[in-house]
């Protein structure tokens, strides 16, 4: 069976969205996947709409360049509102509920699964792992790659002045796998 999988994962900049798409490819290579990530900077970066692409596959990868992806990660609700209409009829959407509300997931036409991401960060005591709590949501839905490869990756993605906060991102990372509504 073939693999593919292209995302896009927008949110405000600041939110670590560039972090979740680097993770994200960084296991997918450890996987044995083929992986392009294009990270958008600009003025978006700080208080705009962020937003970074990865696509991942068993096969090399064409282009990294996607126009209508199966799959989406909002952290907030400009970014739901701007890339949702571009998802593919049948895709599945892993938003913030804790910024989106769940009325404007277009669940007849996608898969829409919600995971309160602050809320559950500022719950594990750090509102900056916002990022890891939905990005455990995204692939415990999609099983892209398992969450022990995430896991096992971020020491190679996170700096390592922030290695002491490891723990931390791996308990992120299964609380948002857990905490699908």
């Amino acid at each position: 069976m073939s693999v593919y999988q292209d995302v896009i994962i927008a949110g405000f900049g600041g939110q670590g969205v560039m972090l979740m798409g680097n993770l994200l490819a960084v296991s997918a290579m450890h996987s044995g996947l083929h992986v392009t990530y294009i990270p958008v900077y600009g003025p978006e970066m700080r208080g705009g709409t962020a937003n970074c692409t990865v696509v991942i596959s068993d096969q090399e990868v064409g282009s990294p360049i996607v126009k209508s992806p199966g799959t989406l990660i909002a952290m907030n609700r400009p970014s739901m509102e701007k890339f949702q209409p571009r998802v593919k009829k049948g895709g599945t959407v892993v938003f913030n509920a804790s910024q989106v509300e769940p009325g404007l997931a277009d669940s007849s036409r996608l898969q829409a699964r919600g995971v309160k991401a602050n809320d559950i960060a500022n719950d594990l005591g750090n509102p900056r792992l916002a990022n890891m709590v939905a990005l455990g949501a995204y692939v415990e839905t999609t099983g892209i790659v398992s969450l022990q490869t995430v896991k096992d990756s971020l020491a190679q993605v996170i700096p390592e002045r922030y290695h002491n906060l490891l723990p931390q991102n791996a308990q992120a990372l299964e609380a948002g796998a857990g905490g699908i509504e």
